[in-house]
C-alpha cells in the first residue's frame, strides 16, 4: 500500500524517516481556582519519531486528553511546550497543518456526506485545494477498500469502514503525526484487524503516530514505546518489548507427550523444578540441562512465564497506589 503522506509524496523528505515529529517538554495544567484548583497535568514530556508509534496509555482522569489537547494546539500549557516539526501550534498557525486528528472514534464526519464529500470538506478547512483534496480523496478511498463507497452516505457504512473514512479524513492534508483515539473500538474482528493494518501502515510511510486506547492489547500490537499517565505524571515510558520483557517472568512450562517417570522427576526437582502427570514447571535459567533429563519424552510445548501490557499496567497502577498509601 502506498499511502500519499509527505514521506511518500515527496522524495527529498524521505530523509525524514527517524527526525522527531512531536517533541512535547515538561507540559503543565491547571484548573480552577482556590481550594478548587487541580493540576489535570503535572509534568508530561513526550517524545515521537518519525515512523513511529507511541502509545499514551492511562486510567480515566489521569491527564491524556488534556494532554492531547495541548499538543494539538487546542489548550494553551501553562507551562512547557510543544513542538511538532519544529513548530510550535500554539503560536504558528503552520504547526497545526501538520497534525491529523481521530479523536472519539468516528466523530469527526458529516454522516449525512459521502465518503468523498467528508474528504473534501475537511480537505478545504485544511487549507487543501478542493481538486487537490479530491484527488487524495479517490486515493485514500481506493488504498482504504472505500471506492465502491464513495458515493454512499456515511451513515449508511459499517461502523468498519466509518471508522477507516475518519482515518482517511485526518490523512487528506498529509500531516506528519496522526493523533489517533481508540481507533478499534467497538469493531468486529475482521475491521479491527484491518484498521490495525492501516495504521502500521501509516507509520511505515513516515507518520508519526500518538496512540490512545484502553484496549491494552491493541497498544501493545501496533506500539514502538508505551507512555503511561496517572495523575497528570508520566509513570514509565519505554519501549514496549523492554517494559513487557521488565515485568516477565523467567519460568518454563513444559508439556510432555506422556507422563514422566519417577526417576526423571527426582532429578528435575534436585533442580528445582515441579512436576505433576506430564507437566514441568521450571524456575531456572538452566533450561538446557532440564531438557537432557526430559530426553527423548516427546515435548508438546515449551512455554516461557511472560507478561503482556495488560500485567504491566495493571502492575504500576498497584505500585503507585502503595506508594501513595
Amino acid at each position: 500500500m502506498t499511502l500519499p503522506l509527505p514521506m511518500r509524496a515527496t522524495g527529498n523528505l524521505l530523509k525524514l524517516a527517524g527526525n522527531i515529529t512531536l517533541d512535547a517538554q515538561h507540559l503543565k495544567k491547571s484548573y480552577g481556582r482556590g481550594k478548587q484548583r487541580f493540576d489535570a497535568v503535572r509534568d508530561v514530556s513526550l517524545r515521537i519519531s518519525a515512523g513511529e508509534v507511541l502509545a499514551f496509555l492511562g486510567p480515566n482522569g489521569a491527564g491524556k486528553t488534556t494532554t492531547i489537547k495541548m499538543i494539538g494546539g487546542l489548550v494553551r500549557p501553562d507551562a512547557g511546550q510543544v513542538r511538532i516539526d519544529g513548530l510550535d501550534p500554539h503560536q504558528q498557525s503552520m504547526a497545526l497543518k501538520r497534525v491529523g486528528a481521530v479523536l472519539e472514534g468516528n466523530r469527526n464526519l458529516y454522516w449525512r456526506l459521502t465518503p468523498l464529500e467528508n474528504i473534501e470538506y475537511f480537505g478545504g478547512l485544511r487549507q487543501v485545494p478542493r481538486q487537490v483534496a479530491r484527488q487524495r480523496g479517490e486515493q485514500l478511498l481506493e488504498q482504504f477498500g472505500l471506492s465502491d463507497k464513495r458515493k454512499t452516505p456515511v451513515q449508511k457504512l459499517s461502523r468498519g469502514m466509518q471508522q477507516k473514512l475518519a482515518i482517511a479524513v485526518a490523512l487528506v492534508h498529509q500531516p506528519t503525526l496522526l493523533l489517533l483515539d481508540e481507533p478499534t473500538l467497538g469493531l468486529d474482528v475482521e475491521a479491527s484487524e484491518t484498521v490495525k493494518t492501516l495504521v502500521r501502515d501509516i507509520a511505515a510511510a513516515g507518520c508519526g503516530i500518538l496512540l490512545t486506547t484502553h484496549q491494552l492489547d491493541v497498544a501493545e500490537e501496533l506500539s514502538d514505546r508505551v507512555a503511561i499517565i496517572r495523575q497528570g505524571q508520566i509513570i514509565a515510558e519505554q519501549p514496549t518489548h523492554e517494559l513487557i520483557r521488565q515485568f516477565s517472568g523467567s519460568a518454563y512450562h513444559i508439556d510432555c507427550g506422556q507422563p514422566i517417570d519417577i526417576e526423571r522427576a527426582k532429578k528435575i526437582m534436585v533442580l528445582g523444578g515441579t512436576v505433576s502427570d506430564n507437566q514441568v514447571h521450571f524456575p531456572g535459567d538452566a533450561l538446557y540441562e532440564l531438557l537432557d533429563i526430559v530426553r527423548p519424552l516427546p515435548i508438546r510445548e515449551i512455554r516461557q512465564d511472560r507478561a503482556d501490557l495488560t500485567d504491566v499496567f495493571l502492575s504500576l497502577m498497584r505500585d503507585v497506589e502503595s506508594e501513595q498509601s
